[in-house]
């Protein structure tokens, strides 16, 4: 989002296409969730509060280990750029494996799979608590690698940007473009709440990681899947929607006994 919000002709192309998709949807008989799109609005504009202090928290830390990284590999080289495009990718891959399966990164990534809609505003429903929950420290280990900051940051960004038009049911499969790439089509099955499709397709731009590791499943093909939590989530108000998972961990923990027991519930599985 801060992209986005960086390069207007972003956000214009990202605007266009949630009128677009709006539109279809309406003509359709899927409908839209006008309150939902404007409750994954406001946990967006809640970031720009919040995403501004991770990025200053995040900066410092990634330079400082620059500086004490072994090997310098130079932005200015082509071959920087296209290993870090891989690197990030198989850094993401883990990133967004982990925070399915470790609660307490989930506490924060649970919040962009609260919609129970599969529209493209969810895309930018993302948590508020990212530096708490420790996800950066999968990209902080490319720059301990060797790879520049700005690098890594670029490309991420670019990861995520990639995504948000992923996040919609106005798209079909895309035929051999399925083998290599993330598509509607896997992203709709990562966001699937069925217990068949809990936990797969973590892939940012590539989907290669997922086939590898066996975490690859592919949407059904003649019907729609159900979207959202579990444990669902009906809530509009952006400050519930972005906090909910922090208190219902933060509630188990407190109830665990011992400190064992407490850490079991925060490392453990949702």
């Amino acid at each position: 989002m801060r992209l986005a919000l960086q390069h207007p002709w972003i956000l214009f192309v990202m605007l266009t296409l949630v009128a677009a998709e709006m539109t279809w949807r309406r003509r359709s008989a899927l409908g839209y969730d006008g309150r939902a799109a404007a409750a994954s609005l406001g946990v967006a504009l809640g970031q720009t509060v919040f995403r501004p202090l991770t990025g200053i928290l995040l900066g410092m830390i990634l330079f400082a280990l620059a500086d004490v990284a072994p090997l310098h590999f130079p932005a200015e080289d082509w071959r920087t750029w296209v290993a870090g495009f891989f690197a990030v990718e198989f850094a993401y891959y883990w990133f967004h494996r982990c925070s399915h399966t470790v609660r307490w990164m989930w506490a924060t990534h649970a919040v962009h799979h609260s919609s129970p809609e599969f529209v493209l505003p969810s895309a930018i429903r993302l948590g508020w608590t990212e530096f708490f929950s420790l996800g950066w420290v999968f990209f902080a280990a490319l720059v301990l690698v060797g790879f520049p900051p700005l690098v890594v940051v670029t490309l991420l960004g670019v990861n995520l940007i990639y995504q948000f038009p992923l996040h919609t049911e106005a798209v079909g499969r895309l035929g051999p473009l399925e083998w290599l790439f993330n598509t509607p089509s896997h992203h709709r099955a990562h966001h699937g709440s069925e217990p068949e499709f809990l936990d797969c397709n973590f892939g940012g731009v590539l989907i290669v990681w997922d086939r590898m590791f066996g975490t690859f499943r592919a949407e059904p093909v003649n019907r729609r899947l159900r979207y959202g939590l579990v444990h669902e989530l009906r809530s509009r108000n952006p400050v519930r929607i972005a906090l909910h998972e922090w208190g219902r961990m933060l509630g188990d923990m407190r109830r665990a006994k011992g400190a064992g027991a407490k850490l079991k519930v925060a490392l453990g599985r949702p």
